[in-house]
């Protein structure tokens, strides 16, 4: 054995280093932008690029800007910005034409909801699961009496629809009128002895789905008794929603909705059963081969030749449905990403530790996949936020649309009522996506540390 083929062994303690010392915020700057002279080279032209990008926005928006008048006089010969109109429209960009005197409501709304998913945001907020179930089980029932008065008159409806069928045979309205909701009582207390029955015939596991059954056929009834009481406020259709309200609503019901109906469709594509892959795949296909402004279109004008007579559906709510499932394809295969990425040692130790499928699901499998795809997820929702303005084209006028409509007034025509009108709906757009970008990123960096990387 030669002299090079000897493995080393250190003879002698090597010297002490002096211990590692905290480097502060300015050497952290200086070493990640002054460290070598390709990185001084960057770091100056990015200097000079954002000179060049920011001073004349800075100077529209701020420095030049009209701050004060009655109309487009004040704003004519302007080189900044006429915030003056944003002044007089800013009712108009954040409720439509919504009545005026009624714009308490919608003002309920939005601090209910700040109210409510402020602590959801929080990781240290107590009460995660009540604050939860307020949130997605109560608020939306109080957000859409509110916003439409509620008292929608759904027990008629559907008593009419079911007599005009011929379902009841020659049974009358006024009968059915009156017995609509002890009938339905009756039925939830006929559901929940089957539950027992089904319960303690077939074991614990049809009880679970009993129970989730029953728990359903007592949310449907909740939402239809809550839409059809008289809470003694003035209806308002939702023709008359618009600006940032219709945006907030389109924007907020495809994320609530995308993500569960994309979990389900991603474990569906990957079932093992045949029939439930196949309806998996070609709902994800579909939709993700069709075009949104199509699927707003198909929804708005091409929905209502299909319905039988006499039944319409109300137009935002045919383009919030669409939105939704048009959002979940995508989210499905955002997660189906996630999912392939998880190892098969993690499926075959919760098999070791005795979980069914649905445990592994929820306890081992999804918490990880979700985490992975924690980018992928907040891209769709900000994909999602900035196609609301898609919603344009079917005559509903969100943000975007009441902005274009604001423009037509005469009395604020000049040459910078353009260019601030999309300023400040840039802005707008801006302050929602960063957000949810930013907090998503502080998910990640939460994640990474639980999860040791």
């Amino acid at each position: 054995m030669t002299g090079s083929d000897r493995a080393y062994i250190r003879t002698r303690l090597a010297a002490n280093e002096p211990p590692p010392t905290r480097a502060g915020p300015f050497h952290a700057i200086v070493q990640g932008l002054f460290s070598g002279p390709l990185n001084i080279a960057f770091t100056l032209f990015s200097i000079v690029a954002i000179a060049f990008a920011a001073l004349p926005v800075v100077r529209f928006l701020i420095v030049d800007a009209v701050w004060q008048g009655m109309d487009a006089s004040a704003c004519q010969g302007a080189g900044g910005a006429c915030w003056p109109f944003v002044q007089a429209k800013f009712g108009q960009f954040i409720y439509g034409t919504y009545p005026e005197a009624l714009r308490w409501r919608p003002d309920l709304v939005f601090v209910l909801g700040a109210l409510l998913l402020a602590p959801l945001l929080a990781p240290a907020a107590p009460l995660k699961r009540i604050n939860a179930l307020l949130f997605f089980g109560i608020y939306p029932i109080v957000a859409f009496v509110l916003l439409t008065g509620g008292n929608l008159d759904l027990r008629h409806f559907l008593i009419g629809r079911l007599t005009a069928w011929n379902i009841f045979g020659s049974a009358t309205t006024a009968g059915l009128s009156w017995n609509f909701w002890s009938d339905y009582v009756a039925t939830a207390f006929l559901v929940a002895v089957l539950v027992e029955v089904g319960a303690a015939l077939l074991g614990a596991r049809a009880r679970k789905a009993s129970f989730t059954a029953l728990f359903v056929f007592a949310a449907v009834g909740a939402v239809v008794l809550a839409a059809d009481l008289d809470f003694g406020l003035e209806p308002v259709e939702t023709r008359s929603w618009g600006g940032l309200m219709v945006t907030l609503v389109v924007a907020i019901t495809g994320i609530v909705a995308s993500l569960p109906l994309g979990i389900l469709l991603a474990l569906g594509r990957r079932s093992e059963m045949p029939l439930v892959r196949l309806a998996s795949v070609i709902f994800i296909e579909f939709w993700r081969g069709v075009p949104l402004i199509t699927v707003l279109f198909f929804a708005t004008y091409m929905l209502p030749l299909f319905l039988p007579s006499g039944v319409s559906v109300d137009g935002l709510l045919r383009v919030l449905i669409g939105v939704a499932l048009f959002s979940a394809a995508y989210m499905a295969e955002v997660v189906r990403g996630g999912l392939q990425a998880i190892p098969k040692s993690q499926y075959e130790a919760a098999e070791a530790l005795g979980l069914g499928y649905w445990q592994t699901m929820s306890f081992v499998v999804l918490p990880q996949a979700l985490t992975i795809v924690i980018p992928g997820i907040v891209g769709n929702f900000i994909g999602l936020f900035k196609d609301t303005t898609l919603v344009l084209i079917v005559a509903i006028f969100d943000l975007l649309g009441q902005l274009r409509a604001a423009f037509a007034d005469p009395a604020w025509a000049s040459p910078v009522t353009l260019y601030t009108g999309f300023a400040f709906a840039g802005i707008i757009y801006f302050v929602f996506c960063y957000g949810m970008s930013r907090y998503a990123l502080s998910l990640e960096r939460r994640a990474a540390v639980a999860g040791g990387r």
